[in-house]
C-alpha cells in the first residue's frame, strides 16, 4: 500500500544514496584487487536471490512476479543493466569516485533529452536549454582541449548513456508491468548476464576481502530495499531532486577514504550539472502537476 508522506520519503531517499554511495566505495576497493567482472557477478547472486524472495512477497509467487507481456524490453534493460554497473566500476578505478560521479551527474539530463526520441514526451526548450547547460557542464569536467583529458573519463559517460536508457525503459516496461516484475527481471537476468561474463574471470579472493564482498551485497539489497520504500511512501518527483546527494556521498569518500583530489573543473562542471539536473526535474514536476 502507497502513502504520500514526503518528510519520510525525503530522509529515505538521503539514506539511499549514502548507501549506494557506500557501495561503490566497496566496488573500488574491490575492483582495485579482483576483476570487476567476478566482483560485479558475485554481487548479482545475492542480489537476484534478494529480488525473488520480493518479488513473491509482492506478486504471490515467482511465476507472477515473471509474467509479462514484453519479455524482450524487460531481458534488455536488466542485461543493459548489468553492463552499465561493470562499465561504472571500470570507471572508479581508473578514475575514482570522485571524477566518476561527476560525470554520472548528466544521467537525468540524458533522460530528459531522450525521453522524446524513446517514449514520445514533449520536451520544452527550457528543459532543452538546461540539458545544453548541463552538458557545458561536462565538457568542463571533461577539459578536451585542455591538455589534460584522458579517454577514461568517457567511461562515466557511456555508464551514464546506458543508464539513461535503462531508466527510459524502465519507464517503457511500467506503462504494463508492475514494479514486482521488472524488479524481478532485473535481478534475474542481471544474475544470468553477470555470471555469462564474470564465470571466466574468476580469481581467488583472501578472508577480509569476503567480508568485504559480502558487506557490498548487503549494501546492494539495502539500497534497493530503502529505494522501494521511499516511492512507496512519497511521489517520485518530490523526492528524485535529493538522489543527487549521492554525489556528494561518494565525493567525500573518494576524497576521505582514497585519498582523491578535486580539481576546481570538475567542481564547477559537477555544479552546473546538478543546477541543470534540479531544474529538469523541477520542470517534469510542474508539467505533470499542470
Amino acid at each position: 500500500m502507497t502513502r504520500n508522506d514526503t518528510r519520510l520519503g525525503v530522509w529515505l531517499m538521503v539514506a539511499t544514496t549514502f548507501v549506494f554511495a557506500m557501495q561503490d566505495g566497496i566496488s573500488r576497493h574491490l575492483a582495485a584487487e579482483y576483476n570487476v567482472y567476478m566482483v560485479v557477478m558475485i554481487r548479482y547472486w545475492f542480489f537476484a536471490a534478494f529480488v525473488i524472495s520480493i518479488a513473491r512477497r509482492q506478486a504471490g509467487s515467482v511465476a507472477a512476479a515473471a509474467r509479462t507481456s514484453q519479455p524482450l524490453v524487460q531481458g534488455f534493460r536488466a542485461a543493459l543493466l548489468t553492463l552499465e554497473i561493470m562499465v561504472m566500476v571500470l570507471a572508479f578505478v581508473y578514475l575514482g569516485l570522485v571524477e566518476s560521479h561527476a560525470v554520472f551527474a548528466c544521467y537525468p539530463l540524458l533522460i530528459a533529452a531522450l525521453s522524446g526520441p524513446v517514449l514520445g514526451e514533449h520536451v520544452g526548450w527550457r528543459r532543452w536549454a538546461a540539458i545544453g547547460v548541463g552538458f557545458v557542464g561536462v565538457i568542463i569536467i571533461l577539459q578536451p582541449s585542455g591538455g589534460v583529458f584522458s579517454p577514461y573519463a568517457i567511461i562515466p559517460l557511456i555508464a551514464a548513456l546506458m543508464f539513461a536508457l535503462y531508466g527510459l525503459l524502465t519507464r517503457y516496461v511500467a506503462r504494463k508491468d508492475t514494479a514486482a516484475t521488472s524488479f524481478f527481471w532485473t535481478g534475474t537476468v542481471g544474475a544470468v548476464v553477470s555470471t555469462l561474463i564474470g564465470m571466466w574471470f574468476w580469481e581467488p579472493m583472501t578472508a577480509a576481502d569476503w567480508g568485504w564482498m559480502a558487506l557490498l551485497c548487503v549494501t546492494g539489497a539495502t539500497g534497493h530495499y530503502l529505494l522501494i520504500k521511499t516511492y512507496e511512501v512519497a511521489e517520485a518527483s518530490a523526492v528524485q531532486p535529493f538522489a543527487y546527494l549521492q554525489l556528494p556521498f561518494a565525493s567525500a569518500l573518494g576524497l576521505v577514504v582514497f585519498g582523491e583530489t578535486l580539481r576546481p573543473n570538475v567542481a564547477l562542471g559537477a555544479a552546473l550539472i546538478v543546477a541543470a539536473g534540479l531544474f529538469t526535474l523541477a520542470r517534469a514536476r510542474r508539467k505533470a502537476q499542470g
